[in-house]
């Protein structure tokens, strides 16, 4: 296949190309910058800009784009930028996939496009399948447009799969590096109540099931998690076990929530217990179905 690749420079992405040409496909990346080697062209999706030609023989575009949602308080600038990038890549993408369509209508093409459970808000201890509506709060509405901007692509024939992806534990992470520093220094425990539920899924999977999906039948949303969530506070006491460190200082709610705003409250104390249902359904076998093997290979344990 011949893929294009929107935000191949992240954590995902990173681990994404090398795999992908491994198996053999054609990799174009695409790059805001100007290119500095044969496989990058740039693009420009701020301004929705991108070149016609360069989609017209693409089999498969995977989009990861946009400004990475960091723990810090959502100011409303960030917010805005939390949403354009995300909505103006996507858009740029569908759009021109659907020109690509038009102009040749018989060629079968797949956008798989970034999206996050944070789509279903705050669940509780409800498990949440992809059947489940969005949620309310600021980065269920961000989900909710960023998948929404993916629909020229699906009117115009294109296969569509949106990626609802959990908590990423891999080398490089910030969720990994913050908290292996924090849990090594002997200074972590839960968070809040810790009854919140944090849907993880390995670096190895997050990428092998992209692969998998590159190839499969699947479209429409596709939660990218590990078949078990765990709470916060299962997630405390396991990377304190791999670490052979104590969980013993949890952080209060209202620290969090003080120290980080809106952030705090719907991305660490709030979560979704959300379960891989349709990747399961389709066959994906998981290379990390339990938590302490995924954490250790992130921790190079």
């Amino acid at each position: 296949m011949r893929i294009a690749v929107a935000g191949g420079s992240g954590l995902i992405g990173s681990a994404l190309v090398p795999l992908l040409r491994e198996d053999g496909h054609e990799v174009l990346r695409l790059v805001r910058r100007t290119p500095r080697t044969a496989d990058e062209h740039r693009w420009d999706p701020q301004h929705r800009r991108i070149d016609p030609a360069l989609l017209r023989d693409v089999d498969a575009v995977v989009n990861l784009a946009g400004t990475p949602i960091r723990p810090r308080p959502f100011t409303a600038g960030y917010k805005q930028q939390l949403i354009d990038s995300r909505v103006d890549a996507t858009s740029t993408l569908s759009e021109g996939l659907a020109a690509a369509a038009a102009a040749d209508p018989g060629r079968p093409r797949v956008l798989l496009n970034a999206s996050a459970v944070g789509y279903y808000g705050d669940t509780g201890d409800r498990p949440v399948d992809e059947s489940a509506p969005p949620g309310t709060d600021f980065l269920a509405t961000v989900c909710d447009r960023w998948e929404a901007a993916t629909a020229p692509a699906e009117a115009a024939g294109v296969r569509v799969v949106k990626l609802r992806t959990g908590l990423v534990l891999g080398r490089g992470a910030m969720l990994t590096k913050v908290l292996g520093l924090v849990f090594g220094l002997g200074l972590g425990g839960r968070m809040g109540s810790g009854h919140q539920y944090w849907p993880w899924i390995s670096l190895d999977d997050e990428v092998g099931a992209i692969r998998f999906l590159l190839t499969s039948a699947v479209s429409g949303p596709v939660n990218l998690t590990a078949p078990g969530p765990v709470t916060n506070a299962e997630f405390a006491r396991v990377l304190a076990s791999v670490l052979h460190r104590p969980a013993v200082l949890p952080v209060p709610a209202v620290a969090i929530s003080l120290g980080l705003g809106e952030f705090g409250r719907t991305s660490v104390l709030a979560g979704q217990r959300a379960v891989p249902e349709v990747l399961s359904d389709a066959g994906y076998s998981f290379t990390h179905t339990e938590l302490a093997p995924a954490l250790r290979a992130a921790l190079g344990r």
